[in-house]
């Protein structure tokens, strides 16, 4: 596979993120947010693990301990996300939740430096204060004005960059990109349902009624697209891989103006602006300039 297409993938798996934004909101009017992650995350287990044994049986080699719990702890750094995100679209909106977890472009870098000592390029510096600034303008001007959902938001962007970050140090070199994808997704299903048996009613009335959201966040932005974001990781940089997997965030605000009439004031407009162009910064700049030098030199 090629960069190109790889890139593609991931570009396609951003696109369904972003309308799967929709579905988690909408699905909440009739269940609650771990009976969704938990259904969720089965359907989407059951969608790709007959690809992923399929994929064992094809493997050269087998799986070490080592990888399993590798594979285990990117699932965990998942269900982080994928949890505060959910929650979080109990009281905030499709698009700011869109533009806020796509912050998480802005502290894979900074994690790097925290976690691995590894310096990345001085971009990101500025980069950083523009996507606060985002922020800043997203919730009015006040910071008080953002939420808990926006927080809880902001929380799950975390927990998606420390995912990119183990899927690219620790996992993606097994060569089983879709054996790592169905492991994400039964740590996600068994402690979505363990806490929702525990915390939230099981209505089978209100089920049927959000299982259209349930199948599309299931099969499609959880199955698929967690999965192309896997194989699309392995043919690219990481960098790159972010800055196409961030177009979620434009496609969550395209389909929550189309499908829920979801509408911004001109500051938010010109924080979700700010915050876009934080994430474009960040990854596409240093290329620039790598290329630049090297014509230079």
């Amino acid at each position: 596979m090629t960069r190109i297409q790889a890139n593609l993938l991931l570009l396609l798996a951003g696109a369904m993120w972003g309308m799967g934004f929709v579905a988690q909101s909408s699905a909440m009017d009739s269940v609650g947010p771990f009976v969704f992650i938990g259904l969720r995350f089965v359907l989407a287990t059951l969608a790709v693990l007959p690809f992923a044994i399929r994929e064992g049986r094809r493997a050269e080699r087998a799986l070490t301990a080592r990888n399993w719990l590798a594979f285990v702890w990117v699932g965990l750094m998942m269900l982080g996300a994928i949890a505060f995100q959910q929650i979080g679209l109990l009281t905030t909106t499709v698009t700011n939740s869109g533009f806020l977890t796509g912050l998480y472009v802005v502290m894979t870098p900074l994690f790097t430096v925290v976690l691995f000592r590894n310096w990345p390029h001085p971009i990101v510096w500025p980069a950083a204060l523009t996507a606060l600034a985002g922020i800043w303008f997203l919730s009015g001007g006040a910071v008080e004005a953002l939420n808990p959902g926006d927080w809880l938001t902001v929380l799950a962007g975390g927990f998606c960059a420390l995912q990119v970050i183990f899927i690219a140090r620790a996992a993606s070199g097994t060569g089983r990109p879709i054996t790592l994808a169905v492991t994400q997704f039964a740590v996600c299903a068994v402690a979505g349902l363990a806490v929702a048996l525990i915390h939230e009613p099981i209505d089978w009335g209100a089920i049927r009624i959000a299982a259209p959201e349930i199948v599309y966040a299931g099969v499609f932005s959880g199955a698929m697209a967690f999965t192309l974001q896997v194989i699309g990781q392995r043919y690219t940089t990481a960098p790159q891989a972010a800055i196409f997997l961030s177009s979620e965030a434009l496609f969550a605000a395209l389909f929550g103006a189309l499908i829920l009439g979801e509408r911004l004031p001109a500051s938010g407009f010109l924080g979700c602006g700010l915050i876009f162009l934080a994430i474009v910064a960040v990854e596409v700049l240093p290329m620039v300039f790598a290329k630049k030098s090297a014509v230079t030199l």
